[in-house]
């Protein structure tokens, strides 16, 4: 949490992992794969690559509408370590959050790959959402994408077939 260190408001904390039963290269080439995320998450319309540099990528991101209609889009960036299997990316674009970064790392077990998301933030006092309400959100959400990704990642791995 070095973004706001020393503010005592409250930050938000998510943590979430799953075992994919893929070659740790597999998993990677795909999760990392901006253009493809409309197809491997649910909530994504669109990615749009603004510009690289190096192993740094700065994008857009672009939901479905929501129940109401409304687009939500921000720019983020990426930067990726694939030696370390690690990629630290945040909001450029925070919107209703004050911050929000997030981690993953990608670690082999087994025959397979666990893969992590961490991801601290802190919602803007006047945000629809608080920071809690936020957390549990966002917790949910990630459950739910990195299973439809766990099934994706591992269909295209032959190792199962999709469930959605």
């Amino acid at each position: 949490m070095s973004t706001l260190e020393n503010d005592s408001r409250t930050v938000g904390h998510t943590d979430n992992s799953i075992f994919i039963d893929a070659d740790i290269d597999h998993v990677w080439r795909m999760t990392n794969d901006l253009p493809s995320w409309p197809d491997l998450f649910t909530e994504y319309a669109e990615v749009e690559v603004l510009a690289q540099h190096g192993s740094t990528f700065r994008f857009r991101l672009k939901m479905h509408p929501d129940e109401s209609g409304r687009v939500w889009s921000w720019i983020s960036e990426r930067t990726l370590d694939e030696a370390a299997h690690e990629v630290v990316a945040k909001r450029v674009e925070p919107g209703p959050f004050e911050f929000m970064d997030i981690r993953w790392n990608y670690t082999p077990e087994g025959t397979g790959t666990r893969m992590r998301w961490q991801q601290d933030f802190r919602m803007r006092p006047e945000a629809p959402i608080d920071t809690a309400g936020m957390t549990e959100r966002i917790d949910a959400n990630s459950k739910v994408q990195m299973a439809v990704i766990r099934d994706k990642v591992e269909a295209a791995a032959g190792r199962a077939e999709p469930t959605t």
